[in-house]
């Protein structure tokens, strides 16, 4: 499909877009256009397009209201100090697309396709790419059932789109270790649900438990297994690491549970030029806190295409009916700002794309 406009561009006006992109917040703001197209059972992919960022009318019997048959990803565009504009590994985020779209019963969206659109608005909406210090542009493409009917099957029509806008950091200097309340009574996903599916239903499902954890000042949620409540898995909307005193850098293994993150991916293969053997495995809850306790855990962080690499201070946890805190050795270590600042710096093209993970969006 080639996504282009069918009508003149038109874009903000130069006054507005400089306030916004001075303090355009995580996405407060969302550009001038979005890439758009549709789907049936019976025409297959059609009407792909660039068209300006507007509402939709919507039937109040559209089954993703109702059935949440709904997908979606996110990825960012990075400007680097030439203005040229890049993306980062994108086609693993059309692939996991795709790997939802299996799981929720959606249509399945060619990878050249997802490409083609993130690049077209990418495009188009250049100017809203800001500059400065870990600044970008968030996308979001998504792909939902659009079609009014309430018998339970999955939808005969889809519409896929992509918006986007300027983003400041996630999380104000991206170093700040976060306390992390870890439920043992609320479960994200279980065997064979939908864990492993980029959907809104897993991030809504966290969010009683976020809220249970800001009760006990923490910011986010580890969540363990539905079924014992043993084993570490992830938290609301990031993948989960822990560094041992021998440089071991372990994360849970994604199951069908777990989110394939890809920034958990990109840690992965990074690790071994930073001095860390890095270990795929089953995390129990009872080895972390021990590990914690007795220093052979020095680290622990979370991360995700929003935020990067969040450092976790502490882990917040009941214990015989009691709020313990299990504080990391190291809130912010070695191995974790080293992580982070490695990761960042080939995103934004400060260091070498030994693994050729950035594509080009435009560039002067």
């Amino acid at each position: 499909m080639t996504f282009k406009s069918a009508q003149p561009v038109t874009h903000s006006d130069n006054d507005r877009l400089a306030k916004i992109l001075a303090d355009p917040g995580f996405v407060n703001f969302f550009s001038d256009h979005m890439a758009q197209a549709e789907w049936s059972l019976e025409k297959g992919w059609h009407d792909p397009g660039l068209v300006d960022y507007q509402p939709w009318s919507l039937a109040p019997g559209t089954a993703v209201f109702h059935y949440a048959q709904e997908i979606f990803e996110g990825l960012k565009v990075y400007r680097h100090a030439d203005d040229s504009l890049w993306l980062f590994r994108p086609e693993m985020n059309a692939q996991r697309f795709q790997r939802s779209a299996q799981r929720m019963c959606l249509p399945v969206l060619p990878e050249d396709d997802f490409l083609a659109a993130v690049r077209a608005l990418a495009q188009v909406d250049a100017a809203w790419v800001p500059k400065g210090a870990e600044m970008s542009y968030y996308m979001r493409p998504f792909l939902f059932a659009d079609e009014a009917f309430l018998g339970v099957h999955a939808a005969n029509k889809a519409r896929f789109a992509v918006v986007g806008g300027p983003a400041a950091p996630y999380i104000a200097d991206g170093l700040t270790p976060a306390d992390i309340w870890v439920t043992t009574t609320y479960s994200r996903a279980g065997n064979g649900g939908t864990g492993a599916a980029k959907c809104g239903g897993n991030y809504a499902s966290s969010l009683f438990a976020q809220a249970e954890g800001a009760d006990h000042g923490c910011s986010q949620v580890l969540f363990t297994d539905a079924s014992s409540h043993l084993w570490v898995e992830e938290l609301g909307g990031m993948n989960f690491f822990l560094v041992t005193s021998d440089d071991h850098l372990v994360t849970p293994p994604t199951s069908g549970t777990i989110l394939d993150g890809i920034t958990r991916d990109s840690i992965l293969t990074l690790a071994p030029a930073l001095g860390l053997t890095p270990q795929v495995r089953p995390i129990a809850l009872a080895e972390l806190l021990d590990g914690i306790a007795d220093g052979s855990v020095r680290e622990a962080f979370a991360c995700g295409t929003a935020a990067v690499v969040t450092p976790i201070g502490c882990l917040v946890h009941r214990h015989d009916g009691e709020i313990m805190r299990s504080a990391l050795p190291q809130s912010l270590g070695d191995a974790t700002r080293a992580i982070r600042r490695q990761l960042v710096d080939v995103q934004w093209g400060r260091a070498e794309d030994s693994y050729g993970w950035l594509q080009p969006v435009t560039s002067n």
